[in-house]
């Protein structure tokens, strides 16, 4: 028997290792981090779970803008996508509320159209459909082929809070809801409802959500992207190890088990499938339209994203899974500009899941 040391990844094998030091991480993705200060060690985080909710809410508040001025200077200097039109829809919601709807499709549309639902990331608390990240990424899907549709839920907590579970889910919902009842008008064949990070949560349980509801006929598809879907962030258990392997990785789980706390003040949904889709049972999964799930290599959330895929698979589900190696959280949709062919590839698998359904 070989007396050969295990070779643990990431943090599991050097708990001082970083994204700029693993020698898994696209070196191209790692150079535009870099400068950024976002590849190297990471202070501490500010808040953690036992922090107040009004320190998780400053927190937040000033955490926004900074990521909306990182998001932003990604995308400023790419030329625009050509032969895109564009138009916002305000509906209102099942709670009452009004919602913006960012409808993009190619500017010759001949024949209805595949349909992307698309629901942005911010962990359910911060950013929004409207920033130059999303809007690009709507451009890019409608050149492509496709119709997609950016739904402007309700956060819980940043410019778009203080909206706590379910608000953004019941927004999602109601968005999906007029996208279905609109098909005709819109142009649309077929819905396949996809987000990544926060978006890959509220993609799935916007699912859950509409097979409770009895509606689940409207989705024909999910593809859901690094999906933060345990809540298991401040006490990471064994059958998730990326959370280790991979914490301070653009993301410090730590620091999303305090930002959790702001889609749940009470806790008492920690275990709700509808908030925590990890959570489903097999009776909630049975029945569900295909799904990709698409996940990261250098992401904490990764094996969250897979445990979903496989109780997808026990429930009896059509279902596939995608890791893009290399990258960080997202880093697929994020840094379109340094690694431009991973971004494709990404769009495209997006495209020809839509285009199968």
């Amino acid at each position: 028997m070989s007396t050969a040391a295990v070779h643990r990844p990431g943090r599991l094998g050097d708990p001082t290792m970083t994204l700029a030091t693993d020698p898994r991480a696209d070196r191209r993705m790692v150079a535009v981090m870099e400068p950024m200060g976002i590849a190297g060690e990471s202070p501490p985080t500010p808040v953690t779970a036992s922090s107040s909710l009004d320190e998780m809410h400053a927190y937040v508040d000033a955490a926004e803008p900074m990521y909306e001025t990182l998001f932003d200077a990604l995308y400023d200097t790419l030329p625009p996508v050509e032969g895109v039109s564009s138009r916002t829809e305000v509906i209102s919601g099942l709670d009452g509320n009004d919602i913006a709807l960012y409808i993009h499709a190619p500017a010759d549309a001949d024949g209805p159209l595949p349909c992307v639902y698309h629901i942005h990331g911010g962990g359910m608390v911060l950013l929004k459909a409207s920033g130059k990240s999303y809007v690009r990424w709507r451009d890019e899907l409608a050149a492509l082929g496709l119709v997609a549709v950016g739904v402007e839920f309700r956060n819980a907590s940043g410019a778009l809070g203080r909206h706590p579970f379910p608000a953004g889910l019941n927004d999602c919902m109601s968005g999906l809801q007029w996208v279905a009842t609109n098909r005709e008008a819109l142009g649309i064949s077929t819905i396949t409802v996809s987000g990544e990070s926060g978006g890959g949560n509220l993609t799935l349980a916007t699912t859950l959500k509409a097979k409770r509801d009895g509606c689940l006929d409207i989705i024909d598809g999910v593809f859901a992207q690094c999906p933060y879907i345990s809540g298991a962030y401040s006490d990471p258990p064994a059958d998730l190890p990326s959370l280790i392997e991979n914490d301070q990785y653009f993301l410090d789980v730590a620091n999303m088990g305090a930002i959790m706390r702001l889609y749940d003040p009470t806790g008492a949904s920690d275990n709700n499938p509808l908030a925590w889709p990890l959570h489903a049972s097999e009776q909630d999964l049975t029945g569900l339209p295909p799904h990709v799930i698409s996940v990261n290599e250098l992401d904490p959330l990764r094996d969250e994203g897979l445990a979903y895929y496989r109780k997808l698979l026990a429930a009896g589900n059509a279902a596939q899974s995608r890791t893009v190696n290399g990258t960080c959280h997202a880093g697929d949709v994020i840094f379109r500009g340094a690694i431009p062919d991973v971004y494709a590839a990404t769009a495209a698998a997006l495209r020809d899941f839509a285009y199968s359904m």
